[in-house]
């Protein structure tokens, strides 16, 4: 970045390519300022968060964001103050350079984030249509937490010992960057982060590529405390782990011959952990959901409104 905020415009100075994402959340729809459900430092870092997911995916090097925030009458100025500098903590923690924006009065408090991505080379980053027949399905890290602490903060469960995690899971998620680009790196044949839920973003991967995922629900691992809230729910929590959203892990496809590769390229840096739930096949494009007896459950996700 050459200049940012405080110019009429930022200059940036470009890599060879550049990914591009946006993503926006609306209160009352995505978060719930008024009800206490997260700070507005919170509303700040999860919407950051979100975006950068996005750019996670592609296995790309976070560059710069800008926010433009749709203010409503009577919001004060600390919360809108405090929205910004939790976008800001995510954004040193991950070397991304908050470089502009825009305020707008709105009947909803509005935030709308662009975020670029960097690569030197179109081989460094993933997309969703690669996968093939043969390809072993992963995924990075624990599933189903943010499910579990919104059903918290509806008050539809307690959450038990862990209910502190639970919460930190919806209110302040971590992009996983730096697993997206070893992932690639490692030569993954697709990819995508799990913002709609397992359930319809591996559904994506397979109709991208034309292929069919087939994924083992009992190989899901689950956050722990998922399964307490899911006793309460009367719910199954391999089935709240694939269908509910906005974990923000990774989803990926790759050749069995490359799988020890992606073992080390994450175990060896310290990163999240890799699960191997399942397999690509011929077929309908799509995924297929499977219990422990290995016939198809039929289970979608959904967009997070919280």
């Amino acid at each position: 970045m050459l200049r940012g905020v405080g110019d009429d415009a930022a200059v940036i100075r470009a890599r060879p390519l550049c990914v591009v994402s946006v993503d926006a959340m609306v209160d009352g729809i995505h978060f719930r300022l008024a009800e206490g459900w997260a700070t507005g430092a919170q509303v700040g870092w999860r919407a950051l968060a979100g975006a950068l997911s996005d750019i996670a995916a592609m296995g790309a090097e976070a560059g710069e964001a800008c926010i433009v925030l749709g203010v409503p009458a009577g919001l004060p100025e600390r919360q809108a103050l405090e929205l910004v500098r939790g976008a800001g903590a995510l954004a040193q923690q991950t070397g991304t350079a908050i470089v502009g924006g825009d305020v707008v009065a709105a009947p909803a408090l509005t935030v709308s984030i662009t975020v670029l991505g960097w690569a030197e080379r179109e081989a460094q980053l993933v997309g969703r249509d690669g996968a093939a027949a043969g390809d072993l399905v992963g995924v990075t890290g624990r599933l189903g937490g943010s499910g579990a602490g919104t059903a918290i903060l509806e008050g539809r469960a307690l959450g038990g010992a862990e209910r502190e995690q639970l919460l930190a899971r919806v209110r302040a998620p971590s992009p996983r960057l730096r697993e997206g680009r070893a992932l690639a790196a490692a030569g993954v044949s697709a990819m995508i982060d799990l913002s709609d839920g397992l359930a319809s973003d591996a559904g994506h991967i397979g109709r991208a590529s034309g292929v069919r995922l087939r994924v083992a629900l009992d190989s899901l691992p689950l956050q722990a405390g998922v399964s307490d809230v899911c006793a309460e729910l009367g719910v199954a929590p391999q089935q709240l782990a694939a269908t509910a959203g906005e974990d923000y892990e990774l989803c990926f496809c790759v050749a069995p011959s490359a799988r020890a590769t992606v073992q080390r390229a994450l175990d060896g840096a310290g990163l999240a952990a890799v699960t191997w739930i399942g397999e690509v096949v011929k077929g309908a494009p799509g995924v297929a959901l499977l219990d422990a007896r290995g016939e198809e459950v039929a289970l979608a996700g959904f967009e997070r409104r919280w």
